[in-house]
C-alpha cells in the first residue's frame, strides 16, 4: 500500500511539474492542480496508512492519526478555490492580452 502510495505520489508530482513548464496557461493550471492532489496524498499517507484501522475507538483499536485526514480536507478546499482563482486569471488574461500564453508573447511560427 506505501509503494502504491509513494508510486501515485511520484507520478502527479512528475506530471505537475511538467505541465506547470509550459508555455500556455491551461497546462499550468491543470499542473498546479494536479501538484496540489500530490501535496495531499503526501499528507494523507503522513498519517499511517491503515487498512483494519477501527471506525469507533476502543482500548485495543488500531486508528489512523485524524490530523493528517483534517489537514486534507482543508487542502482540498485551498485547493480548489485556488484552481477556480487561476482560471478566472487565465481568462481574464486571455481576454486583455489575446494569447495564452504565460509571457503573453505570440508564437513565432515559421
Amino acid at each position: 500500500m506505501e509503494m502504491l502510495y509513494a508510486i501515485t505520489t511520484g507520478i502527479l508530482t512528475a506530471c505537475g511539474l511538467y505541465l506547470t513548464l509550459r508555455g500556455r496557461t491551461f497546462p499550468v493550471v491543470v499542473g498546479l492542480t494536479l501538484l496540489s492532489y500530490a501535496v495531499n496524498l503526501f499528507l494523507f499517507s503522513m498519517g499511517g496508512l491503515t487498512t483494519d484501522g477501527a471506525a469507533l475507538v476502543n482500548e485495543n483499536a488500531n486508528v489512523a492519526d485524524p490530523l493528517p485526514q483534517a489537514l486534507v480536507l482543508t487542502a482540498i478546499v485551498i485547493g480548489f478555490a485556488m484552481t477556480a482563482f487561476v482560471v478566472i486569471l487565465a481568462m481574464r488574461a486571455r481576454s486583455e492580452v489575446g494569447n495564452d500564453h504565460v509571457d503573453g508573447k505570440k508564437e513565432d511560427r515559421e
